[in-house]
């Protein structure tokens, strides 16, 4: 509910200022900015798409995760995509999303803003660490047992009648 909110006035408020700077400057060159904008995204999500996708495959080759190029690349599709939409608020945003620095201060601001909103949303997952380790996570969920648990509990069983249905044939038939 509250990214809808958040998505609803983000939108209202990028085409009040695309509609102000148009009623400013004219609607010819607010439409050649719009389609530049838009033409910026489509070549920055065609290049940098393909770009992160190669360094990432480098470095699953190479046994390690790629999770700083895959966040790369996220920043960066979202950024063209951004550029893509009309609207100026959009394109700024966008923008951020493709330099560098910027787009390390936008992902402080939007863990801040995951902290103070972390009471309005629900957490569909938790995860803690294994035991003797810090590096490897593993999501929580119920206790896995182990093959020796499973042998143990499948012999214990094994006393037990079986249960079910029958069907009777005929064969005299």
């Amino acid at each position: 509910m509250p990214f809808l909110v958040i998505f609803t006035v983000f939108a209202l408020l990028d085409f009040v200022i695309l509609f102000t700077v148009g009623s400013h400057i004219g609607l010819l060159s607010t439409l050649l900015l719009v389609l530049a904008t838009g033409f910026i995204g489509l070549h920055l999500i065609r290049r940098e798409g393909v770009a992160t996708f190669a360094r990432a495959r480098e470095r699953m080759s190479q046994g390690e995760i790629p999770s700083g190029e895959l966040l790369t690349g996220a920043a960066l599709i979202f950024g063209g995509a951004l550029l893509m939409a009309p609207g100026f608020l959009s394109d700024a945003l966008g923008f951020m999303c493709l330099i560098p620095n910027a787009r390390r201060r936008l992902a402080r601001l939007l863990a801040w803003l995951g902290v103070r909103m972390k009471g309005l949303h629900v957490h569909a997952r938790t995860y803690r660490p294994r035991q003797g380790t810090d590096a490897d996570w593993q999501q929580a969920g119920p206790r896995r047992e182990s093959p020796e648990e499973r042998d143990k509990e499948q012999s214990d069983r094994q006393d037990e009648p079986l249960e079910g249905e029958f069907i009777s044939r005929d064969d005299s038939r």
